[in-house]
C-alpha cells in the first residue's frame, strides 16, 4: 500500500519524515549510480532535450456485476484529463509528461471490486502488465474517505508486481462523487507513481516535499480555500496544486520543480537508459515498450 488521496481530513497512511528522507536519499544515490550525477537539474535538462515523455497506460476496471463497469469513453476522458493536467493546460507548468492508452480490460470480481486494498496483491499479480515504465491504473470501489492509493517508483525494485495506481471508479471525469468528479484523483495518485510527495509533506519542517517551488504547508487543504499561509517560511500554501488535497474544482497545477522531480525519478527508476542519456543525441522519448496491443476493452474472469 502506498500514498493515498483522502477526501476528508488527514490521510492515516501519510509517509513518515523518516520514510521521506530515506526515499530522497535513495533517489540521489540511484541517480549518481546510473548517471554519474545526483544533480536533478542536469538530468532533467538532458532528458527534456529528447522531447516529451509519453507513458503507456494499461487501464484495468474492476466491477461487481454492473457496478464499476467503466465505459471506454470514460477511460478516454480520463487519459485526456491526465494529458491536460500534466501539460499545464489549466495553469502552472508543463511537466513534459503525456499519456497514451495502451490497453483496457474489465474484470468482474465482486470481492476485488469492493475490497481493492485487501486484495491488492492478488489484483495486481493477476492483471498488471509491462515493466517499470508502464503505468497500470486500476478502478474499484475504494471508498469515500480515501479515494485512491499508489506506489512510488522507489518501491519498484523490491515489489514490481505491486507497482501501479488504484482510484475509485466514481472519481473519473463525470463520475458520481460530488466535488471529486473531474478525474483529478488519478492525476494526484499518478503524481506519486511518478515520484512526487504531497505538498504538505513534513508540514513546516525541512525538507517539506523537497521541491523548491512548492512552499511549505502545515496541513493539507480541505474544501476549496482561496488562499492561506500556514508556515513561517516564504510563500503562500500551494492550495491549488494537484499534489494537495481539496476539491477537484480547486486543483489546477503542477510546478516546474515538480516536473523536474518527475524527470529525475523517471531517470532513476523507470527509464532503461543510463549514463549515455546525458551525452547521447538520440531524441527518442524513453518509454516502456514492454506493453502492446490495442485499446479495445476485454473482460477477464467471472463474478466471485
Amino acid at each position: 500500500m502506498g500514498a493515498r488521496r483522502a477526501a476528508h481530513g488527514r490521510d492515516p497512511d501519510d509517509l513518515s519524515a523518516g520514510q521521506v528522507a530515506a526515499m530522497l536519499d535513495d533517489l540521489k544515490r540511484t541517480l549518481l549510480h546510473r548517471y554519474g550525477t545526483a544533480d536533478e537539474r542536469r538530468v532533467e535538462s538532458a532528458l527534456r532535450t529528447r522531447g516529451r515523455l509519453v507513458i503507456p497506460v494499461r487501464f484495468h476496471a474492476l466491477s461487481g456485476g454492473r457496478r464499476g463497469r467503466v465505459p471506454a469513453r470514460a477511460v478516454r476522458r480520463q487519459i485526456s484529463t491526465l494529458n491536460a493536467a500534466y501539460a499545464g493546460r489549466w495553469g502552472g507548468a508543463d511537466t513534459g509528461v503525456r499519456f497514451r492508452l495502451a490497453g483496457f480490460d474489465v474484470t468482474d470480481n465482486a470481492r476485488w471490486f469492493h475490497h481493492p486494498q485487501r486484495y491488492e496483491n492478488r489484483i495486481k499479480t493477476r492483471l498488471r502488465r509491462g515493466g517499470p515504465g508502464t503505468l497500470n491504473v486500476f478502478t474499484a470501489a475504494v471508498g469515500q474517505d480515501v479515494l485512491g492509493f499508489s506506489t512510488f517508483p522507489q518501491w519498484y525494485g523490491e515489489k514490481p508486481r505491486l507497482d501501479g495506481v488504484v482510484v475509485d471508479y466514481r472519481s473519473l471525469p463525470d463520475g458520481a462523487y460530488r466535488r471529486f468528479d473531474r478525474g483529478y484523483t488519478a492525476v494526484h495518485e499518478i503524481g506519486h507513481w511518478l515520484g512526487l510527495f504531497h505538498t504538505f509533506e513534513n508540514g513546516c519542517a525541512s525538507p517539506g516535499d523537497a521541491v523548491a517551488d512548492t512552499p511549505y504547508e502545515a496541513e493539507p487543504a480541505a474544501g476549496c480555500p482561496y488562499a492561506r499561509d500556514t508556515c513561517p517560511q516564504r510563500g503562500a500554501d500551494p492550495v491549488h496544486n494537484f499534489m494537495n488535497y481539496g476539491w477537484d474544482a480547486c486543483m489546477r497545477e503542477f510546478t516546474a520543480g515538480q516536473g523536474r522531480r518527475i524527470r529525475a525519478a523517471w531517470a532513476a527508476y523507470r527509464s532503461p537508459r543510463r549514463r549515455a542519456d546525458l551525452a547521447g543525441r538520440d531524441r527518442s522519448t524513453s518509454v516502456d515498450h514492454g506493453t502492446g496491443g490495442g485499446v479495445a476493452a476485454r473482460s477477464v474472469g467471472g463474478a466471485r
